[in-house]
């Protein structure tokens, strides 16, 4: 099953020519999962050719503007072709009247349901059958939550030279056990996935972490992501300025991809001061402490693969 992610904007505070605001989609087979919406989403999502009526969730870190804004016109977009289907939009408190009143104001026309659910604890906020969405919380100027999409774990590999000893006969039988189901055999014994199936692997795990204070449990709740999304706003020269804005430094973020243990961290979320030539300033730092660091760009596309 395919799971990418698609770097809508990378910036923070303001849009610049060259990079928009932040916001991430991550693609999942036939779903599509919104993560922040600023200003400058709709023209990621075309240029990148996706398939923008078919999101069905949105999820809002908190209610600051650059992660925000871009929501009302992608609400009105949406209505331009026909869909059913509900667009479930998660966020902190606030979230439901920010929709709410720019439905209002703007006179929205929209022609499909549109669910609000604010998030007041930590926990499973959006679930599938085999994958879940989890929120907790960070901590900004503004009540704020980091997100992970994480996926259940996978059945272990098929035997079929098991399945052949034990009489299970090549065809939809095998399919069957590969699915968790119990068959019976050609002489009538029932067979047990178990019996031909080999150790559970792990799903994937894809972690959003912006805007926050530095903060050693987020370590804890992003562990063992495959792809960290993670803000580094500032160099570590500026952790003073970063502290007083309760954002991290580059080097700040590093160290919570190397405590996790993730596999890869792609730095988002930079200031406006920085220039993309001036990035490499980030980049140099976060590698210092996690060498599995890259710059996020707008309009990249990072594809998650299972690590077994």
């Amino acid at each position: 099953m395919n799971l990418e992610a698609f770097v809508l904007g990378c910036g923070g505070m303001m849009p610049l020519p060259y990079r928009h605001l932040t916001s991430v989609l991550l693609r999942r087979e036939g779903d599509l999962f919104l993560f922040d919406c600023g200003e400058g989403t709709q023209v990621s999502l075309r240029r990148l050719n996706l398939r923008w009526k078919k999101i069905n969730a949105v999820f809002i870190s908190h209610t600051h503007a650059d992660h925000i804004t871009g929501l009302p016109g992608l609400l009105m977009l949406s209505s331009q072709v026909d869909r059913d289907e509900p667009l479930y939009i998660y966020g902190p408190p606030k979230t439901a009247e920010y929709v709410e009143t720019s439905r209002k104001v703007l006179d929205m026309y929209i022609n499909y349901p549109i669910i609000v659910k604010e998030i007041t604890e930590p926990g499973i906020v959006h679930s599938g059958p085999d994958y879940y969405i989890r929120a907790f919380p960070l901590y900004h100027t503004k009540t704020c939550v980091g997100y992970t999409l994480e996926e259940l774990d996978r059945p272990g590999e098929f035997n079929p030279e098991k399945a052949k000893a034990l009489n299970v006969p090549v065809g939809p039988l095998w399919s069957k056990l590969q699915n968790g189901e119990s068959v019976e055999s050609a002489d009538g014994k029932t067979i047990n996935p178990e019996q031909v199936l080999g150790e559970k692997r792990s799903g994937r795990k894809v972690s959003y972490v912006t805007d926050s204070l530095y903060m050693p449990s987020i370590a804890e709740e992003v562990k063992g992501s495959d792809l960290l999304f993670c803000e580094g706003m500032f160099e570590s020269g500026l952790e003073d300025t970063a502290r007083e804005k309760k954002h991290m430094t580059a080097v700040q973020a590093a160290t919570i991809a190397r405590d996790a243990d993730v596999k890869k961290m792609a730095l988002i979320h930079y200031s406006p001061r920085y220039t993309d030539q001036e990035l490499k300033i980030l980049l140099s730092e976060a590698k210092n402490v996690f060498a599995e660091t890259v710059l996020s760009k707008d309009r990249m596309i990072f594809p998650v693969l299972y690590r077994d």
